[in-house]
């Protein structure tokens, strides 16, 4: 079964009673950042109005980790082909890797059907959502997005001084872009889109995100964060079209999701060659990718075979847990990512204790004052083994 939110209950949630938290500025986490994540009153990460994580107290004694389904990693990765390509660049780790880079850019370049010069590379996807931040709301201002949502780019643009204009998602858990466009104003310097959706998993149709971004990057640039695209099934499409139209949207893929190099921090953004002068003013793209790292980056691109079946396995995983989440009576959020989340039968702490209990690491989130799981999705072992343990704390 699948789960929705009625957006007229959100000002009945719960939410009037924060006060000043939801109005008042929100407290910084910046990438530089040295303060404490904020928590509310019951010690839940305060992401956003909507949302709340769930911490445990102390990290769980338990006697090894089963199932680690928290951070939506590659169960698969890296292939085999990185893995050699790592192991034998090691011997050249004391020179810079300035020409590899270059194959890579030229490489991602091919890739997207843009030029060299429309490719910014990074150690990950969000250390690039960090640097546009940084860049972008030296001065203040303020950034509309989707709540829930990732939020990396938005916590360290309200380090540097922005504000964030948080829009409910709809009813079926995607972008509200009729009210985010409305949204935008005077100081509105960018709009950023998580596309599929981080937390939810959600997924916007490919010819209305088109059109949204094609029409509001005429006002302010459009940023779309990608990193779960090339999981997606279905009428899927990446914004990158848009650049050949001179349309001032910025798109950020990774090598994390379906190439499996998460630990190895590989990311880009394809934009604008004159918004990357901008940001490449302040900090330089490729400087923190290491030599291993980038050789490993090259041969997964190349790795076709790896990629398609990182995406065949984690359909057929997600399908199972699909079929087991509706005969327990759960109602998932269908996701078109490497996660699932679904509403909870317990207080989310007692939830995430009981899985630690058994070896089995998640996410538990309260939206809309409801408890919810989310949990990636890993080998087909894995989340039989998730299945099971989750079967034994009804």
């Amino acid at each position: 079964m699948k789960t929705s939110f009625s957006r007229r209950n959100v000002l009945k949630s719960g939410l009037a009673a924060m006060g000043g938290i939801a109005l008042a500025p929100h407290l910084s986490l910046g990438a530089f950042s040295h303060s404490s994540f904020p928590l509310d009153s019951e010690n839940r990460l305060y992401y956003s109005p909507l949302m709340r994580e769930y911490m445990l107290d102390e990290r769980p004694n338990v006697p090894a980790m089963i199932a680690r389904l928290n951070a939506n990693e590659n169960p698969y990765g890296p292939p085999e082909s990185a893995r050699k390509a790592v192991a034998e660049s090691v011997s050249g780790g004391n020179r810079y890797s300035w020409k590899e880079l270059a194959t890579l850019v030229d490489m991602l370049a091919k890739k997207e059907g843009v030029t060299k010069e429309h490719i910014m590379m990074g150690p990950g996807s969000s250390d690039l959502l960090e640097k546009v931040a940084i860049v972008l709301f030296a001065k203040g201002g303020n950034i509309v997005s989707a709540d829930p949502t990732y939020m990396s780019l938005i916590r360290v643009a309200e380090a540097v001084g922005a504000t964030w204009k948080a829009i409910p998602c709809k009813s079926d858990w995607t972008h509200d872009l009729k009210a985010m466009e409305a949204a935008i104003d005077s100081n509105t310097k960018m709009v950023y889109i998580c596309n599929p959706n981080n937390p939810v998993g959600s997924i916007m149709a490919a010819n209305e995100l088109m059109d949204f971004c094609s029409r509001v990057s005429a006002k302010v640039p459009v940023f779309i964060d990608e990193a779960y695209l090339e999981l997606a099934e279905g009428d899927t499409a990446s914004m990158v079209s848009l650049l050949a139209q001179k349309k001032n949207v910025i798109i950020a893929r990774t090598f994390s999701k379906i190439m499996g190099m998460a630990g190895l921090r590989v990311g880009y953004a394809v934009a604008q060659p004159e918004f990357l002068n901008k940001i490449e003013k302040i900090t330089r793209g490729g400087m923190g990718i290491c030599h291993t790292s980038v050789l490993g980056a090259i041969a997964s691109l190349q790795d076709k075979e790896f990629q398609a079946m990182t995406k065949r396995l984690n359909t057929q995983c997600k399908n199972y847990l699909y079929q087991e989440l509706s005969a327990l009576g759960y109602n998932y959020i269908p996701s078109y990512t490497n996660f699932v989340i679904f509403p909870i039968k317990m207080d989310g702490k007692t939830f995430l204790s009981k899985m630690a209990s058994k070896g089995v690491m998640v996410r538990s989130f309260e939206i809309l004052n409801k408890p919810y799981c989310r949990v990636s999705i890993g080998t087909m072992a894995e989340m039989e083994y998730f299945v099971t343990s989750l079967k034994e704390l009804a």
